[in-house]
């Protein structure tokens, strides 16, 4: 038992791990090339024994070639060639030294496959004589050939014409063995009949509407006597060309939209090096809105669009079938500009349920037009749910006749209809219509029911029935005060006297007062006269 733990537990695991970095070890060394180190991504070979016959290469089944960024080759005397094969596995390679080696030839597309190429070296190596067409398709920031033996001729002017035009202030100090074998300066070099060459494009107007076709011609010159070809990029149109020596000619037919911008060269090339002579490609056509949808809500409600268009297309937007005059509250914004598209939104701040409805924008140029509509939906009517999808109010906007915003001005500040802020207006004038009506139906309400409590008390009052309620009629009664209580048996109906009123259950004393009541001779006592007052018979 103790056996099988020793062999199967962590101690085991560890074993084999061990074991498996010893294989991928391994497996790198005899993949990498003998008298070179290799990594990942870098191989380094600099052993000059035994040392190296050819390029180095990886053998199969081994790290990926494409992750190798850097080939570093130093003393190794027997490597002379470069393959067209040779180097197309690298495709990252970046970085590439040969030194100090008997490298002699390079096959013309050696570097075809390697794009990434940047920085080359090939000093102290038995190069004679090296070709521009190596390098013309690289963007090399470095290409160091110091301390080769080169043959001074024609072939090698483009190292000289290179080292005339790069714009690093470094230079290096190349020589060439001239017939005579005596080294000259490369700077100084003289080479009869041989320069750089010539291209002239000569093309018509350019300017084509779309659907028609053209051709352009060129010519070119120098010694040695260029070869032509045609630089048309990613053309899409169809097109075909036709050389004979120094003359050259491409037919574009039926000539697509997207071609519009795009740039044709006609190319002299030869020995020392090329020379292009460039036109570009303008295309008139009608305008297409490619792209239209509905609003969208970021800082502010966007209602996206893209319009391709050459000359540049008028934009016009229209709300429910009225034109759409544009505020700084309702506004078209051109975001982004490529060439002959247009990419940008109906801007609205704040807008509210009163901007709801069918937005339609038309884009119209010299030679066509172009239309889309939408329906957009900012926010739900008051008392309505929103999401309830109520019908759209007719509204009819007021056409004032305002001309068609070119894509360049993105602001029209004419009449603001519809504009979200009359919306907020309509929406404030509407809430407060609401609220008086609230207030009044309130206060009526109060009112009614405050009269009717009036009427209850007062029928509460003046409607009590009782033997003692009676106002007396009897003509000998001058006062409207004066109650008897018609031989009424209630409790309080002996007490206070004769000249009393009864009110509810409660007899009250009253005193009358002579002056005030108008009252008959005959209800006076004499001695009520008051003193000094002449009596009547």
């Amino acid at each position: 038992m103790s056996s099988w733990t020793r062999w199967h537990g962590p101690a085991m695991a560890r074993l084999w791990g061990f074991c498996w970095l010893v294989v991928g070890f391994w497996r790198a060394a005899l993949a990498c090339p003998t008298s070179c180190k290799c990594t990942a991504s870098r191989i380094w070979c600099s052993d000059p024994s035994p040392g190296i016959v050819a390029f180095p290469r990886l053998e199969p089944n081994s790290a990926d070639p494409e992750n190798i960024t850097e080939i570093y080759i130093a003393n190794q005397k027997r490597l002379e060639i470069i393959n067209e094969d040779d180097v197309e596995a690298y495709a990252g390679l970046k970085n590439l030294t040969i030194v100090d080696s008997g490298l002699k030839f390079v096959a013309h597309k050696a570097f075809l496959k390697n794009s990434n190429l940047q920085h080359i070296n090939f000093t102290r190596n038995k190069l004679t004589s090296l070709s521009r067409k190596h390098f013309r398709h690289l963007d090399l920031s470095e290409l160091i050939l110091v301390g080769n033996p080169f043959t001074c001729s024609c072939d090698i002017m483009w190292i000289k014409t290179l080292q005339e035009t790069k714009s690093s202030p470094e230079t290096q100090d190349l020589y060439c063995l001239n017939e005579s074998s005596k080294n000259i300066p490369l700077a100084n070099l003289q080479i009869p009949n041989c320069g750089l060459p010539s291209a002239n494009l000569a093309a018509p107007n350019l300017t084509v509407e779309e659907g028609r076709s053209i051709t352009l011609s060129c010519s070119v010159s120098g010694d040695p006597v260029p070869n032509l070809y045609w630089d048309v990029g990613n053309l899409v149109s169809k097109h075909m060309n036709e050389t004979s020596h120094t003359q050259g000619s491409l037919r574009i037919t039926n000539i697509s939209s997207d071609d519009s911008g795009k740039q044709i060269s006609c190319v002299a090339e030869n020995l020392v090096g090329e020379d292009q002579d460039s036109v570009n490609l303008t295309v008139h056509f009608a305008p297409t809105i490619t792209f239209l949808e509905s609003p969208t809500s970021d800082h502010h409600w966007c209602i996206p669009f893209t319009v391709k268009g050459n000359p540049k297309p008028a934009l016009q937007w229209f709300y429910n079938g009225a034109i759409l005059n544009e505020s700084k509250y309702i506004c078209t914004k051109i975001h982004v500009t490529n060439h002959t598209e247009y990419h940008g939104c109906l801007q609205l701040d704040n807008p509210t349920h009163m901007n709801n409805g069918d937005y339609k924008l038309v884009a119209k140029n010299e030679y066509g037009k172009d239309e889309k509509q939408i329906s957009a939906h900012f926010m739900g009517w008051p008392g309505i749910v929103d999401g309830a999808n109520p019908n759209y109010p007719d509204v009819i906007y007021e056409d004032y006749g305002t001309a068609a915003n070119d894509i360049g001005d993105t602001t029209n500040r004419s009449n603001e209809i519809p504009s979200t802020d009359v919306a907020d207006k309509s929406g404030r004038e509407h809430l407060s219509v609401y609220a008086v009506v609230v207030i009044a139906s309130v206060v009526g309400f109060c009112l009614l029911v405050m009269l009717f409590l009036l009427k209850l008390a007062r029928h509460s009052k003046f409607g009590m029935k009782g033997p003692a309620s009676v106002i007396s009629n009897d003509d000998d009664s001058a006062s409207p005060l004066h109650h008897i209580s018609n031989g009424s048996n209630t409790p309080s109906s002996s007490e206070g006297g004769p000249d009393a009123v009864i009110i509810g259950m409660t007899k009250i004393p009253v005193i009358e007062n002579p002056q005030y009541f108008g009252i008959t001779n005959s209800q006076l006592k004499p001695d009520t006269w008051p003193r000094g007052s002449p009596k009547t018979a």
